[in-house]
């Protein structure tokens, strides 16, 4: 059988498969077990702060569940560097600030893999508030660690 019509097998499985790569590797509860040594979610509400993948919105819906409201915002005196952020006098990161209830944190968890390869802090904000930030963990370390929500 011939196929005569590629354009529609790719523009139909592209989106499959995404979807599927997605689901096995970043959002499945079966491929993410929380580290025991975290502290448990307080129930919320939560503000966090993004500055990657997560500014996006279709990214956002499919990690959270739902649409979420966001606001420009911005981390003074930071540098955004690959997929971290690290301290940088006088330089800003736009971003994109958001508040969820500790279900959707706990998605957002699972998605930046909380615990290994990034862990949740309170940074302060451009704005003078508080939120929650994923930052790369040190690639020699493991550990993580969830201050009092912000």
């Amino acid at each position: 059988m011939r196929l005569r019509h590629p354009l529609i097998l790719v523009l139909f499985g592209s989106p499959l498969a995404v979807g599927g790569w997605l689901w096995l590797t970043l959002l499945s509860p079966f491929t993410y077990d929380r580290p025991e040594h975290l502290a448990p979610i307080d129930e919320g509400p939560h503000r966090v702060y993004v500055y990657g993948t997560l500014r996006l919105p279709p990214v956002r819906w499919i990690v959270i569940g739902e649409a979420v409201e966001t606001r420009p915002a911005y981390l003074e005196d930071w540098r955004r560097t690959r997929l971290d952020l690290e301290p940088a006098p006088g330089e800003r990161v736009p971003g994109a600030v958001f508040t969820v209830d500790a279900e959707a944190l706990a998605r957002l968890d699972r998605y930046e893999r909380l615990g290994i390869r990034y862990e949740r802090v309170c940074i302060t904000l451009a704005d003078g508030s508080e939120a929650w930030v994923y930052r790369r963990l040190p690639s020699t370390s493991t550990s993580a660690s969830t201050p009092a929500s912000p």
